[in-house]
């Protein structure tokens, strides 16, 4: 009896072993497969394969992040610009131009204090006409007078502004040498504000809402803030 048992456990391992080695595949008795040999077989270059750091990681998805978000839309340009200085009496009527052209926030008349000064003064004249062919004079002589804006100097001319009376003088000198003999110089006053007219960001459209203020700026030009 012992020595069939011997016997039947050989014959039990015999077939294990061939089952093991799939030598019954062909009949359907087989282990199943633990390994993958054709997927090895299929890879290309295993040996470039590496594993990457925590930086190296973020700096790879870095690029895809940024083509994944949606293009920001183009700002249109704004620049500043400003006018001035402007007269007292021109105030008033720029701003009620400008409330009536601009939306409200998009433009701003700023007060600031005259800095201390010496001009050279041409005036007071009877009219504006006599200080208008004063000034068509002074142009023929190749000197620029521009229109006083101080209340009390108008109708005037201004030749120069200078910021030290010396300064003043020696200019006062040069154009006596061509022959302007009625000049004479004057120290600004620093007490009352200088106004200028600001658009911080003039986009296109506020541009040619502009144009519709132009008339109240009295040819004051408008030109890119200082």
């Amino acid at each position: 009896m012992l020595r069939i048992l011997v016997l039947v456990l050989l014959l039990a391992n015999a077939v294990y072993f061939a089952w093991s080695q799939r030598y019954f595949q062909m009949y359907g008795f087989a282990p199943a497969m633990r390994t993958e040999p054709q997927r090895l077989q299929a890879q290309i270059k295993p040996e470039n394969i590496r594993l990457l750091t925590e930086a190296e990681l973020e700096k790879a998805q870095a690029p895809s992040a940024q083509s994944s978000q949606p293009a920001e839309p183009a700002q249109p340009a704004r620049d500043c610009l400003q006018a001035g200085p402007l007269k007292d009496k021109q105030v008033a009527v720029v701003r009620k131009a400008m409330e009536a052209a601009l939306p409200a926030g998009s433009w701003d008349i700023e007060a600031t204090p005259a800095k201390p000064r010496w001009v050279i003064y041409m005036g007071r004249y009877a009219s504006d006409e006599q200080m208008l062919k004063k000034q068509a004079e002074l142009k023929a002589l190749g000197v620029t007078g521009q229109p006083a804006a101080t209340g009390e100097l108008e109708p005037g001319l201004v030749l120069a502004v200078l910021e030290s009376e010396a300064a003043a003088k020696t200019e006062l000198a040069r154009l006596a040498n061509k022959g302007i003999r009625t000049a004479r110089v004057l120290q600004g006053r620093d007490a009352g504000p200088v106004y200028l007219l600001k658009v911080p960001a003039a986009t296109e459209s506020i541009r040619a809402k502009l144009a519709q203020a132009k008339p109240a700026l009295a040819g004051v030009p408008l030109k890119a803030c200082n």
